[in-house]
């Protein structure tokens, strides 16, 4: 029996060192693969340091951009509002400088027409008299 102790003991031995062999080579192996994946870190990192600092210069255009289109967006506003401040004051002073002195005119007319219309009047009622009109005393006459 001590042989075959002697035997298994060999082969736990031989597992033993097998076993280690493995772990050493997936050691090394680990090795290997932790320096490519910190070579691809560092690669990655260092072509997007210079995305990152140009995605910023980008940032800080648009953020320039926005407060010049806004500052222009009021500026207009600020025209419009004007501009239509001013279109409503021209609009008061043309209806102001044409529409009374139409109304003086159609006015000065309709007094010209009534004055006209008072002198027809007088003239009818005159020619009435003249031409045959009915007197007071025909008027009283039975005959």
């Amino acid at each position: 029996m001590n042989e075959w102790s002697q035997v298994f003991l060999g082969v736990i031995a031989v597992a033993t060192l097998v076993m280690a062999l493995v772990q050493i080579g997936a050691i090394v192996v680990l090795a290997r693969v932790a320096g490519q994946v910190q070579s691809i870190v560092a690669t990655i990192q260092s072509d997007i340091r210079p995305l990152i600092a140009r995605a910023n210069v980008i940032a800080e255009e648009a953020s320039k951009t926005a407060v010049l289109a806004t500052a222009q967006a009021q500026k207009i506003d600020r025209m419009m509002t004007d501009l239509t401040r001013r279109v409503d004051e021209t609009s008061a002073v043309i209806q102001h400088a044409i529409l009374t002195p139409a109304r003086e005119g159609m006015a000065i007319m309709a007094a010209f027409k009534a004055g006209f219309s008072v002198l027809k009047g007088l003239g009818m009622r005159d020619m009435r008299g003249r031409h045959g009109g009915v007197d007071d005393e025909d008027a009283l006459f039975i005959g």
